[in-house]
């Protein structure tokens, strides 16, 4: 045996057996990509959000027109039917507007602005909240109960009405809906954040950071914050897909964006005094592509929830 294992000709099979063996290690990201994978719902609306993400990126390259360039849009292409040629001979597949522009162009480019405005004002939100979560579970005492106070008052008020006080004080644009949407999401993310950093904060790592002299900053966001992100990750998808629908009903409302940088809200809005006079595509393809979007990101929400909430394991 021993002639044998110290012959050179012999191939080593200690490292592919190595190899073998750490393929066949099950990691948390594994185990997560294993779990997700179980509900297909989840998996097709995960594929159908990066589908639009990737629309949304690339739009400009695949839009067949540019709806805000005046020189391609002419008042002689309006309400076409979908399918129907537009002056200079191309096929307008879902149709146009009322101002003539190309609907497929002109809701590529709007899925831009309410994926922008809904990933952009989430992303703020989540900032300023997690920061007044964290604090407030942390230092406790005043601290706490002020922030948390805030917090309540912030979320007695329904997040609509809201949003259209601020647009009505600060008017319209994209940075106003933005401040708008952060203005009603940062309560959502510090009373989640709260509620799990309070429970992190009694382990004994937070105590044996805190005996090394420590900084806070270093305590809450280095050791207390990455893990509290399970229910701010789920909270945070549900919340993209909620500002996303906010930002379309102001603008239907006609508080949200100018006409010159239309939403999917905004085209909805622009068909709607159509829909009576048979032009129902001007309004219905946006709304279409509005609600596959909220719907997949909530699948995708919903699908995580389970998956990292060992509560809701099996």
């Amino acid at each position: 045996m021993t002639a044998l294992q110290d012959d050179p000709t012999l191939p080593n099979r200690a490292p592919a057996a190595a190899a073998s063996a750490d393929s066949g290690v099950e990691t948390p990201f594994r185990r997560f990509v294993s779990d997700y994978r179980e509900s297909s719902v989840a998996v097709v609306g995960t594929l159908v959000v990066a589908l639009i993400a990737l629309i949304a990126l690339l739009g400009p390259l695949i839009a067949p027109t540019d709806p805000y360039d005046l020189a391609t849009v002419s008042i002689m292409d309006s309400r076409l039917a979908p399918g129907e040629a537009m002056m200079d001979g191309r096929p307008a597949w879902l149709g146009t507007d009322g101002l003539g522009r190309d609907m497929l162009s002109a809701m590529i480019y709007g899925l831009r602005i309410s994926l922008g405005v809904g990933i952009g004002s989430g992303a703020i939100a989540m900032l300023i909240g997690c920061s007044l979560g964290l604090a407030a579970a942390y230092y406790g005492g005043r601290v706490d109960t002020l922030i948390m106070r805030v917090v309540d008052i912030q979320l007695s008020f329904p997040a609509i009405l809201v949003a259209l006080i601020l647009l009505a004080v600060l008017g319209k644009g994209i940075d106003k809906i933005i401040v708008a949407l952060v203005a009603v999401q940062w309560a959502y993310y510090a009373r989640t954040i709260r509620g799990s950093a309070l429970v992190e904060r009694r382990k004994e790592y937070v105590e044996a950071a805190a005996s090394l002299s420590l900084g806070d900053r270093r305590v809450l966001f280095r050791h207390l914050l990455p893990n509290c992100l399970a229910p701010i990750i789920v909270v945070g998808t549900v919340q993209t897909a909620h500002a996303i629908s906010l930002e379309a009903t102001l603008s239907f409302l006609g508080l949200g964006l100018p006409q010159t940088e239309p939403s999917l809200g905004l085209l909805i809005s622009n068909g709607f005094e159509y829909i009576m006079s048979g032009s129902y595509w001007i309004s219905t393809f946006p709304g279409i592509a509005l609600l596959v979007t909220i719907v997949s990101i909530n699948l995708v929400g919903d699908r995580l929830r389970d998956v990292l909430n060992p509560r809701l394991q099996r």
